[in-house]
């Protein structure tokens, strides 16, 4: 029921990059520590003096980079073929989701390695949250745990890139494939059968 000439593999490849990404996460983790003193530092020293370090760094980057695409592929690739129609729509909304986590994984791991690049990119992400009319304010507020910048915004987002947001993609990946195969495979199979 899933034939790569019609699927291109899409949903595959990101759950795939998906784990992979956690793969190189968890090597990641014992060379990072998450705090302002010691995050550059540790990224620095992980590129220049851990055996192969910079590679592992690179493959979660570029896996990363790729996750996003993929997801974005798929997401097209499900709306051009109309495959998100009925009895799909309830996993349309699931995939939907998916490539927002994706997109917030992506926007949380960007933060933790402490650099001007990063820090600016945080500051201007935040700020821009913070123009939502009703709770702007108040969900700037929770993810930089302060006014500003600091210790509190990289133990958050760290909490959030490493536990959070692969828990929630997890769960959720899990229902996505479960309800694909619920609903009788791909949306090609009841187009053929017509």
């Amino acid at each position: 029921s899933l034939k790569a000439t019609y699927s291109l593999g899409l949903g595959i490849i990101t759950a795939f990059l998906f784990l992979s990404l956690t793969v190189t996460g968890v090597l990641l983790m014992f060379y990072y520590v998450p705090t302002i003193e010691r995050a550059y530092v540790n990224i620095t020293v992980l590129q220049t003096q851990v055996p192969f370090g910079q590679l592992l760094r690179n493959l979660h980057r570029w896996g990363a980079h790729l996750m996003v695409l993929a997801a974005v592929l798929h997401m097209a690739r499900v709306f051009y073929t109309g495959a998100y129609k009925p009895p799909r729509e309830f996993n349309w909304v699931v995939g939907v989701v998916l490539l927002i986590l994706t997109l917030g994984a992506s926007f949380t791991g960007y933060l933790l390695p402490w650099d001007q690049l990063s820090f600016w990119a945080i500051t201007v992400g935040t700020s821009i949250a913070s123009y939502e009319p009703m709770m702007g304010a108040t969900v700037k507020k929770i993810l930089l745990g302060g006014p500003e910048v600091g210790q509190e915004a990289l133990t958050r987002f760290y909490a959030l890139h490493i536990m959070v947001i692969p828990a929630i993609l997890f769960l959720l990946i899990s229902l996505h494939i479960w309800r694909v195969r619920k609903d009788g495979g791909l949306a090609a199979n009841e187009a053929k059968d017509e």
